[in-house]
């Protein structure tokens, strides 16, 4: 389509076991089954994204890793798989990736890598989700100066809660530095637990806190046992199973992010 410009979509957490990479996938889904040509791009050494849309990195094909290497990077198109799902492409990860930090030491201009090797492709699609690993890496910033917004899953639990400080610190720093047009477009609230006190008060926090006054999303993601599962089947739970409450609070943020 002429003129498609992609909103290009950090997902983004300094800590681990947020529900950074459900969320990338299970985003991903609910956008492509609303006709939005999507790509997934896995920016995790530990290729969970990869792995959760189906796919098994090969030895042979090329990953991301290949696309942002030196000296001879492939070209994006070439690396892209189309998934199971009509409208959800994946740029998948390889464990190669873990290496990048040492191979781009010394380049310069080494942070806009991924920025330069996807702009070929950004008019293909509507919506590019980046998942990141839980570290603030050569890879994580690559992903922040390429991303217009940031998506931010906040596990229901204080230290997740807490970690958002060095977070807002990051993403300071890059604008002033690096991409000055970035912004935290919302922060989700994922692993609730209604039944118990900790996760209610964390959510309070989070609407409590002046901070994220309008970007903390409406939707919470609920604890759900069907989200796990359907990870460790390869498929997005909108797909794997969709009557369960993980499929229905992953379309109502779709819905939320469209509107």
């Amino acid at each position: 389509m002429a003129g498609r410009k992609a909103r290009i979509i950090a997902v983004v957490n300094e800590k681990g076991g947020v529900g950074k990479t459900v969320t990338v996938i299970n985003l991903g889904a609910g956008l492509s089954l609303n006709q939005k040509e999507v790509l997934i791009v896995d920016m995790d050494p530990q290729f969970n994204a990869t792995k959760g849309v189906g796919v098994n990195p090969g030895e042979d094909s090329p990953s991301v890793y290949d696309v942002i290497k030196l000296p001879e990077p492939v070209p994006a198109r070439s690396a892209i798989l189309k998934t199971a799902w009509e409208h959800l492409d994946l740029l998948p990860s390889h464990v190669d990736l873990s290496g990048i930090e040492v191979e781009l030491a010394d380049e310069p201009g080494r942070e806009n890598r991924l920025k330069e090797a996807l702009a070929p492709v950004l008019d293909l699609y509507d919506f590019i989700l980046v998942d990141t690993s839980p570290s603030l890496s050569i890879l994580t910033v690559n992903v922040l100066a390429l991303a217009s917004e940031i998506l931010v899953p906040c596990q229901t639990q204080p230290y997740s809660y807490g970690a958002l400080d060095e977070l807002l610190e990051t993403v300071s720093t890059i604008k002033e530095e690096i991409n000055p047009d970035i912004r935290i477009m919302g922060v989700l609230a994922t692993f609730f637990d209604q039944r118990t006190r900790v996760s209610n008060n964390v959510l309070e926090s989070l609407r409590e806190d002046e901070r994220f006054q309008d970007k903390l999303f409406d939707t919470v993601i609920r604890v759900n046992t069907t989200i796990a599962e359907s990870a460790y089947y390869g498929k997005p739970v909108v797909f794997f199973r969709r009557s369960s409450t993980g499929a229905a609070d992953y379309l109502a943020l779709t819905e939320e992010i469209l509107t």
